[in-house]
């Protein structure tokens, strides 16, 4: 039997740091994507306050899943 595998784009951020952006990401898909296989974070940009201090994180990462 062969599988076949999707793949989505998802934008996600956080003001705490690049780990909980990917995780928030991935949790707010699992809400409506099931079997989750993986996901690559493919880009990772920081907002930043006049003095340079990060006020935010935001990734864009690619989520896999397998389809039903």
């Amino acid at each position: 039997m062969s599988t076949v595998t999707k793949v989505i784009e998802v934008s996600s951020s956080s003001k705490k740091n690049m780990e909980d952006a990917v995780q928030s990401g991935l949790k707010k898909v699992a809400k409506s994507v099931k079997n989750i296989k993986g996901a690559w974070v493919n880009e990772i940009k920081v907002v930043t306050g006049d003095d340079g201090s990060i006020t935010e994180w935001r990734v864009n990462m690619r989520v896999s899943f397998v389809v039903d």
